[in-house]
This record gives C-alpha cells, sequence and structure tokens, in this order.
C-alpha cells in the first residue's frame, strides 16, 4: 500500500476511534462517588438520579461515599481511576472552592475533571431557635449592624458552602458576624436550639425536621426562588438584597479525558432522570430543585463559581479546619 491510501486509513480510524469509545458503554457496573456521608442531601440526590439512569444504562450504579478532607479524598478516587465512564462523582461547591481554600491546591478543575451535568440545587437557610428575638432576617441585621460581632453563626465548618454563603451575605447585607465552626451540621443546629449559637446556616434539608417540630425558624432562604419545603420563608433577595444567591449545587463529573460519545450518552441520561416525576419528587423532599442545562452551562459554572470562592477566600482569609 502507497503511503497516500495509508495515511487516509489511519485518518479515519482517528476521526472513527471517539465514536467506537462511546459503542456498548457502559460494559459493567458503574459507580458514582459522593465526598460525603451517607443520608445527606448529596447522598440523597445522587442515589435519586442514579436510580432513575440504570434501568436506561442497562447497568447498576453504585453509589460509593468518600467522605473526607472537604471531598478532597473522594475527588482524588475519581481522578485517579480510568476514563472510560464507569467512575463518576457527584459533586458540588466544595469542588469549585477547594483550589483556593488548600495550600498548594489539591487540583487544577481545567485539567483534571470533565464536566457532564448539572443536576439540581438546595439552598442554604439561615434558621434561629423559636425562642430567638430574632424574628426575621431584618431583624437579625438590625442587632448586627448595633453590635457588629455579637452575633455569632454555626455553620459545618471552616470553608463548608453554607460558611461561605454567610460571608458572602455579611459583605451584601454589610454585617460582621462571628462565625463558630462545627464538624457538621448536626452540632451547630443541636447548639442553637439549646441556646449556645444564635443563628445556624446549613442546606435545608438539614433543619426541615427540627422546623417541623416548632423548634427552629427560617428566617431566609439563599436561592433566588424561595423554598418548596419553606414556601412562606423570603429568599434574601426579597428581603432587601437584590440578585443575592448562595446555593448547593450539584453535578456530575468525570475523570479528565472521559471521551466526547460518553460524555453526551451520560448527559442525555442524566437529563431524562430529571424529567421523571420520581427524580422531582425526591429532590423536593429534599428541599431542593432539578436544574437541567447543557454541559456547557455546568462547565460555565464550575469557572464562575471557582473565580467567586477564590476572591471571596483570599479576602476573608478563610482557612480550612
Amino acid at each position: 500500500m502507497s503511503r497516500r491510501p495509508l495515511l487516509a486509513v489511519l485518518l479515519a480510524c482517528l476521526v472513527a476511534a471517539p465514536s467506537a469509545w462511546g459503542q456498548g458503554y457502559p460494559t459493567k457496573p458503574i459507580r458514582v462517588i459522593v465526598g460525603y456521608t451517607a443520608g445527606g442531601a448529596v447522598d440523597v440526590v445522587a442515589r435519586a438520579v442514579s436510580q432513575q439512569m440504570q434501568g436506561n444504562l442497562g447497568q447498576p450504579i453504585i453509589v460509593e461515599n468518600r467522605p473526607g478532607a472537604g471531598t478532597n479524598i473522594a475527588l482524588r478516587a475519581l481522578i485517579d481511576s480510568p476514563p472510560d465512564g464507569h467512575t463518576l462523582m457527584l459533586t458540588a461547591n466544595a469542588i469549585a472552592a477547594n483550589m483556593s481554600l488548600y495550600e498548594p491546591p489539591p487540583y487544577d478543575l481545567a485539567r483534571d475533571v470533565t464536566p457532564i451535568a448539572q443536576v439540581g440545587r438546595v439552598p442554604v437557610v439561615l434558621a434561629v431557635s423559636t425562642a430567638s428575638p430574632h424574628a426575621t432576617l431584618g431583624a437579625l441585621i438590625a442587632a448586627a449592624k448595633a453590635n457588629p460581632k455579637a452575633v455569632n453563626y454555626g455553620s459545618p465548618g471552616n470553608g463548608s458552602t453554607p460558611h461561605l454563603a454567610v460571608e458572602l451575605f455579611e459583605r451584601a447585607a454589610g454585617v460582621s458576624l462571628t462565625h463558630v465552626p462545627y464538624k457538621g451540621g448536626s452540632q451547630a443546629i443541636t447548639d442553637v436550639m439549646g441556646g449556645h449559637v444564635q443563628l445556624v446556616a446549613v442546606n435545608a434539608l438539614e433543619v426541615q425536621p427540627q422546623v417541623q417540630a416548632g423548634k427552629l425558624r427560617v428566617l431566609a432562604v439563599m436561592t433566588p426562588a424561595r423554598s418548596v419545603i419553606f414556601p412562606e420563608v423570603p429568599t434574601v433577595a426579597e428581603a432587601g438584597f437584590p440578585g443575592f444567591e448562595a446555593a448547593v449545587w450539584y453535578g456530575f463529573i468525570g475523570p479528565a479525558g472521559l471521551p466526547a460519545p460518553i460524555v453526551t450518552r451520560l448527559h442525555a441520561e442524566v437529563q431524562r432522570a430529571l424529567a421523571s416525576d420520581e427524580v422531582k419528587r425526591r429532590l423536593a423532599a429534599a428541599g431542593g430543585e432539578v436544574l437541567p442545562g447543557s454541559t456547557e452551562q455546568f462547565a460555565a459554572l464550575l469557572n464562575s463559581e471557582r473565580v467567586r470562592y477564590e476572591r471571596l477566600i483570599r479576602e476573608a482569609k478563610i482557612k480550612p479546619d
């Protein structure tokens, strides 16, 4: 064979290769890594969407909880996995913040991961004990302005999404609060109910049982729209800060080098799952909402959140626990 026909054959093989990578996928069970413990909001979302996807993919999807180091342990497991679509991760805001929060940066988003699809979001809420004198967000802001640093709040930890959300809120409202970091949201909630801390910032799902029991009062939600589980509670934007938003968002990512046909297939299956009534119901029960969209939109969100958190972490001098 002459060199010219041989070159044409090689080029044809290269063009066809990416499509071939997607044929027959998946060939074995898919692992979805979650960087949080079982039962939390991220775990609930991962299991709801994965259960809906596995029927169409024709393989079981196994959710694997790998908590620790602010989700960096889970992300390292993803980065080190083969880029064949059989290991994915349901990630949240921490992936955008950790590059600035940890030194040296534990990964490079642009280099180490492949965005696939955004899934949804759950609001961060600000809640107080029902015995608190602060019946509204306005009353809390007035108290904080009258006595800077006198109002304290608990969060799941330094650099956690709720902590960063309150830092953004402080800048928007022009107040200065005192942060009390905990190792998770449950103890922070307990201490607010006990009167040891005045305010708590956590995701909506975590406070729902205590609100229903009449022990906590939600002052505001930090999503653009009101929460489906707290429809009577105003957003921070409605409380006088238009455009404010600081939600917990979720999305699927894969390791770097994930072939485009596999990304396309997975994205399509995520969109199909998000359109199902069952996934909408389960996310609503967790206080969230589905957010379908393109892979490009999710990639843009990852980048914009990385930039926003980088500036916030630098200005507030935030360090991880």
